[in-house]
């Protein structure tokens, strides 16, 4: 069941570290930011949804972990618990709403071996560059599918192989052979998750 792409989820929030141990892997981090860089993503996309990040289960040393990929940084891994308390490291959480959310069809999709293969990728991507000129294509695509745009005009906003966060756990589903749909404008946004029927919202996070 997809949740709003237009409005934050109103459900009871739920405190992490009595949620915690529910989380699994596959489940994704989504995003309602309030920064400068959050709003031209949702400008762009039309939403409320500006980042998404994939969660990673690390029993064997108690940790919950988030891939991602983040501007300025690039794709990198962070502790669940750096969004809820020290964001910026400054003592603070994320500047926004933070849900949880799952693909119902994980479990029964993924195995020991397809999610090694999910991790081995998303690892692989430590280290390149957060393509913040995709956020710029995206609100051109946007505009082209209001506005007629030459063919040349066209080409210079195609998709290109870098990736923003959405786009980085996308193509981490899909190595797994879950498909998360790229819109018709010919990328996958935050709000693209939300509005994925596959997805049901787990919990919205308490921040401090």
């Amino acid at each position: 069941m997809a949740i709003a792409v237009d409005k934050f989820p109103t459900e009871v929030v739920s405190d992490y570290y009595k949620i915690r141990k529910d989380l699994q892997s596959g489940d994704v981090l989504i995003c309602s930011g309030s920064g400068i860089f959050s709003s031209m993503i949702q400008q762009a996309t039309e939403s409320v949804w500006s980042h998404v990040a994939l969660v990673l289960r690390l029993d064997t040393i108690d940790r919950v972990m988030l891939l991602e990929s983040v501007e300025p940084v690039g794709v990198r891994t962070v502790r669940l618990t750096k969004y809820l308390d020290d964001y910026d490291n400054n003592k603070k959480g994320y500047p926004g709403g933070l849900a949880i959310i799952r693909n119902k069809k994980f479990a029964s999709t993924v195995k020991k071996k397809k999610m090694a293969k999910l991790v081995q990728y998303a690892v692989d991507q430590f280290g390149y560059p957060y393509d913040t000129d995709e956020i710029a294509k995206i609100a051109a695509r946007i505009l082209a599918s209001k506005v007629p745009f030459t063919k040349k005009q066209l080409k210079r906003i195609e998709p290109d192989r870098e990736f923003i966060c959405s786009e980085y756990v996308a193509r981490c589903y899909e190595k797994i052979g879950l498909d998360v749909q790229w819109n018709q404008l010919g990328f996958v946004a935050p709000s693209d998750f939300a509005a994925d029927p596959n997805f049901d919202l787990v919990a919205v996070l308490k921040r401090k």
